[in-house]
């Protein structure tokens, strides 16, 4: 896996980057305009009244006081998502004094600019507060962009690990573009008990074969210590997408925190930053973000079987950056991108073995050689991402990089783009006259991706859980649960129906999930078409589905219909419609109210910031064509 030769780049995935420079034109240059615009305009403290520069710096002491009131020296914004309920994001609480230390040894100085919230989908799954997580990560690009609104910076970093976290940051710090800023994650926790036994676990406690106890020793037994989730979920997602788009430092996503690596890692992305920010070097995120990172980023996840969610944020982060990415994009990219990697939940492997077997640098370097990655990038470590086939040392007290093994580690885990686990990618979009949707099949085996059989329709998780338990779904089946989009309730994650789904497929039936909900990086065995759009509470078709209608999910043939004729199906009336405001109350979603109804729809990233057609970045939700 030499870095001295790859192939040109896939027809298609040049086509695909062709085709995005081409619709996003208009929207990218008033973007980048804008960023140039504000860039013109020189570090803003140094055009201060002196009232406002004194407010900034009254907190600080000796040199780092001087050195913002001098104006002199780079100043970098600190903004973290650090929390110390969140396993993922606990290790976070010390990295800003390691970062004012190394910004100051490189001649600059570091604040703590603001902090951002942090949800757990784990610890609120099935739950209330679950439909606040989606918009979640709206109020915390709103949060980055609060941190960051002062106008004391000269770069930024961002301090977060989890789903809807890092998106928000990137969303949020792509507004402020004209700034170089890093990405600093805090790594996995160990490995645990393996997840193919937890996920056994769950299953017989679904089926009534094992007690609370013995679940709630094997989640704790999984989920033991600081760190991220070990499994293949949107957290390790994040960290491998934005690695592939040049915004960590090479090798920083799986390294495990406590550990010296990691403080390494977290004080060089200070001092780089500082570099960064100087005209020298002067790299800003705008440029960074650009298409082809962007396109890089979808063949990371499509490579690695990643979450689903990604469907949602790429296309909300690119937007963000003035591009108009669609799900068209994803289905092009992932007919043609290898599945190289066979983490759970798409194998029985964590995301420790999948580092230890070559990680990101080495799924990097096999793409580049295959002509699946764009080479020709701007990075936070120098430009060309051949930077990122490299893999950091320690010499000592020293950090330094260098080349990975030419092969995979463990065949088991990964491969490289001449040997895959299958020939396309794990995420695949599906449409019919429901609409479209997104289904994962990484983890799918391939005799279970068609399923033709009844649907059985219901308006909540809990609904589905009261008629498994009754024994009322033990057949071929189709399983609907509707008035979950981002109009309904917020879009919740829904993976808490994987047990007893898994129970029904391994009794011999067929079974499918449809919803306009979400599933997330858990998606598993079962095939589940997700985010299903136009939603429900929208007006889709999907709220016209009645008990007992045919579906016909053929996630091969990239189908999914209702048998039923589109006259009668039009006809119909809608029988249950989405929570009214009243009854959505409680754990705070009251507060979220006018985010429900401003948000957009799935295809479009699900976001309240506006769709990015006609207009830009930025048109209100209801302006849209």
């Amino acid at each position: 896996m030499s870095s001295a030769h790859h192939d040109p780049v896939h027809p298609v995935v040049a086509d695909v980057t062709r085709r995005l420079v081409e619709r996003s034109a208009a929207t990218r240059t008033a973007y980048l305009e804008r960023m140039a615009a504000t860039r013109a305009q020189g570090p803003a403290r140094a055009g201060m009244a002196c009232s406002n520069l004194a407010h900034g710096f009254a907190a600080c002491e000796g040199s780092d006081r001087l050195a913002i009131r001098g104006l002199r020296k780079p100043g970098i914004a600190i903004v973290s998502a650090y929390n110390d309920l969140l396993s993922a994001h606990q290790p976070l609480r010390d990295f800003p004094e390691w970062i004012k230390s190394a910004a100051r040894s490189a001649g600059g100085v570091a604040q703590f600019a603001g902090g951002v919230p942090a949800m757990c989908d784990g610890i609120t799954q099935g739950r209330a507060g679950m439909e606040l997580s989606l918009f979640s990560r709206e109020v915390i690009a709103m949060a980055t962009g609060v941190a960051l609104s002062h106008e004391m910076f000269d770069g930024a970093l961002m301090l977060g690990v989890c789903d809807k976290i890092v998106p928000g940051l990137l969303i949020g710090a792509l507004s402020f573009g004209h700034l170089p800023i890093v990405l600093v994650p805090a790594g996995p926790m160990t490995s645990g008990l393996p997840n193919k036994e937890k996920a056994r676990v769950r299953q017989l406690f679904a089926e009534g074969k094992a007690t609370r106890e013995d679940l709630l020793e094997a989640e704790s037994a999984s989920y033991h210590s600081a760190g991220t989730c070990t499994f293949y979920g949107t957290a390790n997602s994040n960290q491998m997408v934005v690695e592939v788009m040049g915004l960590h430092l090479p090798g920083a996503s799986f390294v495990h925190p406590g550990t010296p690596m990691r403080k390494a890692l977290t004080e060089e992305a200070g001092r780089r930053v500082v570099a960064l920010a100087r005209d020298e070097e002067y790299t800003p995120i705008a440029e960074v973000v650009d298409e082809k990172a962007v396109v890089n980023g979808v063949v990371s996840l499509l490579a690695t079987g990643g979450s689903t969610n990604h469907t949602l944020h790429l296309v909300a982060i690119a937007a963000a950056a003035g591009i108009q990415l669609t799900w068209d994009d994803f289905a092009d990219l992932s007919a043609i991108v290898p599945l190289l990697a066979n983490v759970y939940p798409n194998g029985s492997a964590d995301i420790n073995h999948f580092h230890a077997a070559g990680g990101v640098q080495f799924l990097v370097g096999t793409l580049l050689d295959h002509g699946f990655l764009h080479e020709d990038v701007r990075t936070v470590a120098g430009d060309g991402l051949h930077h990122y086939r490299r893999e950091p040392v320690l010499d000592g007290d020293t950090l330094t990089w260098r080349e990975v093994p030419t092969r995979s580690l463990d065949r088991d885990v990964l491969r490289s783009a001449d040997d895959p686990f299958a020939p396309d990618g794990g995420l695949r979009m599906i449409s019919g006259n429901l609409g479209r949707a997104v289904i994962k099949v990484s983890a799918v085996a391939p005799q279970r991706r068609v399923v033709h059989a009844p649907a059985r329709v219901f308006t909540t998780q809990e609904g589905f859980d009261v008629a498994f338990r009754a024994g009322e779904l033990d057949r071929d089946i189709v399983v609907v649960i509707r008035n979950q989009g981002p109009q309904a309730n917020g879009m919740p994650e829904l993976h808490g129906l994987t047990p007893a789904l898994g129970v029904l497929m391994d009794r011999g039936h067929q079974v499918a999930l449809l919803t306009d909900g979400r599933m997330s990086g858990a998606s598993g065995k079962v095939p589940a078409a997700i985010q299903l759009t136009p939603e429900a509470a929208a007006g889709g078709p999907l709220s016209r589905v009645r008990d007992g209608d045919v579906v016909r999910l053929d996630a091969d043939a990239g189908e999914l219909d209702v048998l039923v004729e589109s006259a009668e199906l039009a006809a119909r009336p809608v029988v249950d419609g989405p929570p009214d405001e009243a009854s959505w109350v409680g754990t705070g979603r009251e507060l979220f109210a006018p985010l429900r109804r401003a948000v957009g729809p799935a295809d479009q990233g699900a976001t309240v910031f506006g769709a990015v057609t006609p207009g830009h970045f930025g048109v209100p939700a209801g302006a849209r064509s």
